[in-house]
């Protein structure tokens, strides 16, 4: 991964955040002195866990590569989680160190004194001293992120600078990154979305990553047109709920001010979803504002990306696409046997850019791969044409009700195509009569909503045994910091 310090153009902007710009050669200098300062009076962090609460921009990417050039395990914190999850992960990780921007130094100063854990508190200053820096073989641990914890507590992923270089490289081929790039990072940092699908891919190439403090529409829009303006390949990626919002304030613009926009998007490379799955009406949505049909894929933290739809060719609307080059993928049924094309199955995955383990779990680990060596995610898909579909996540999106198994993500779909239905999320709920129920929270401007209607208008669309039970109309859904549902607080709602 480190490759891409000696792979750029060191005069190029590499960087830029708070109205300051910074090139390749800016950021391989300060990452190196900062990684002399960690290494102290060591010759090698020897994989020492080393976690950092740092404020998007170039100090949190000076950060991670000096962690990473002294030798140690770089363990991004995220920055709106409380005291109690980011205790969860110092003390998980057993970290050693933590460095913190300014604005947090009051959060965690007390924990790490209480544990005699190393505080650093980036802007202080710290004598400026060059080391000859460890020499790093591919097969170190270079990164513990923390699974989203959605259907259970969150587990630390470890991969190696291996791992990270494959899922690198494999995405700056089939997305064909290039130093002309330009994109926006809006996205949280402690996730392989930021990381490494924005930040890690752009830089790899010799492109420019701009950061944008606080995520606006206004902003965002703004950006667009200033790369469009210069004549800049602008490239953009972002969760379902950023473009849901992005539509929203879009439709609250003059007409003037929309055609102008659309035809600045249209000059864009590249338009990317991910993380959460796209709903077919936001992307025909999107489609019709920007000119860009959204390339949507599947990734996870364990696997980096997996599943793409083409760079070129079809991007095909409610399908995540198919496999990336040198990534293995298959569907197995719960004898671990492979399905038919068109059956049903779980999405099991092989390559070198799968993870190495769950941090000081081995238990966890053997459970989660095959005795083959085959990654078992959790997703439930289907091969149709030779484009996957999810269906949903076996242990919370495919509902056993009845005898059947039922797409929790399927019916969303067809919900959010009702006119007063703005956005909704499908469980099962424990029932004695049908081993689970179907049920829905909607949001809808229309708080007198007729739930006896929208069950006759569902029917039409879909059989029975998929019609939700019972429906909760409520003002927003429960969110991680990635966008995505957490089913297990919506279930307690109902």
């Amino acid at each position: 991964m480190l490759q891409i310090i000696n792979k750029s153009n060191q005069h190029k902007t590499a960087i830029i955040s708070n109205g300051n710009s910074y090139s390749y050669d800016d950021l391989q200098i300060a990452s190196k002195e900062f990684a002399s300062f960690l290494l102290d009076d060591d010759t090698d962090l020897a994989e020492s866990r080393v976690a950092f609460m740092v404020t998007a921009g170039f100090d949190y990417v000076k950060t991670q590569w000096a962690i990473w050039q002294a030798g140690g395990i770089a363990v991004p914190l995220c920055t709106t989680h409380p005291l109690s999850s980011l205790q969860y992960v110092i003390e998980d990780t057993q970290a050693e160190v933590i460095i913190v921007s300014p604005e947090f130094e009051s959060i965690l100063k007390d924990l790490a004194s209480q544990k005699n854990i190393k505080f650093i508190v980036l802007g202080q200053k710290y004598e400026e001293i060059s080391k000859e820096l460890p020499q790093l073989l591919a097969d170190r641990k270079a990164m513990i992120l923390y699974t989203s914890g959605t259907t259970n507590l969150p587990k630390g992923v470890v991969t190696t600078h291996a791992n990270i270089e494959a899922q690198v490289s494999t995405l700056v081929d089939a997305w064909e990154y290039s130093e002309n790039d330009h994109i926006l990072c809006i996205l949280p940092l402690h996730h392989v979305h930021g990381i490494i699908n924005v930040i890690s891919c752009t830089l790899w190439a010799g492109g420019t990553v701009e950061f944008l403090p606080n995520f606006s529409a206004d902003g965002v829009f703004n950006w667009m047109k200033r790369m469009a303006e210069s004549g800049i390949n602008g490239v953009f990626m972002a969760v379902p709920t950023i473009y849901f919002k992005l539509i929203a304030h879009f439709e609250t613009l003059e007409e003037s001010t929309q055609k102008a926009l659309t035809e600045n998007m249209k000059t864009f490379r590249l338009m990317v979803s991910g993380s959460a799955a796209l709903p077919v009406s936001v992307m025909e949505k999107w489609e019709i504002i920007s000119g860009h049909r959204l390339l949507e894929r599947y990734g996870m933290t364990e696997i980096g990306m997996a599943i793409s739809n083409p760079y070129h060719g079809e991007r095909r609307a409610g399908h995540i696409g198919q496999a990336l080059p040198n990534v293995n993928i298959r569907l197995v049924d719960e004898q671990n046997q492979e399905v038919a094309i068109g059956e049903a199955g779980e999405i099991q995955v092989k390559g070198d850019n799968v993870f190495q383990e769950y941090w000081l779990k081995s238990e966890a680990t053997e459970n989660t791969f095959t005795k083959d060596g085959w990654f078992k995610t959790g997703d439930v898909a289907v091969l149709n044409e030779g484009y996957y579909k999810i269906l949903g996540r076996s242990s919370i999106d495919i509902i056993k009700s009845g005898g059947y198994k039922i797409s929790a993500l399927e019916i969303e779909e067809v919900l959010r195509a009702h006119p007063n239905i703005n956005d909704c999320s499908v469980v099962g709920i424990d029932d004695e009569e049908w081993g689970e129920l179907v049920v829905a929270a909607i949001i809808s401007d229309d708080k007198n909503l007729n739930t006896d209607e929208l069950n006759k208008w569902i029917r039409e669309k879909m059989p029975s045994y998929k019609v939700p039970r019972k429906y909760k109309i409520v003002d927003e859904l429960p969110r991680n910091a990635m966008g995505k549902v957490t089913k297990n607080d919506l279930k307690k709602l109902f």
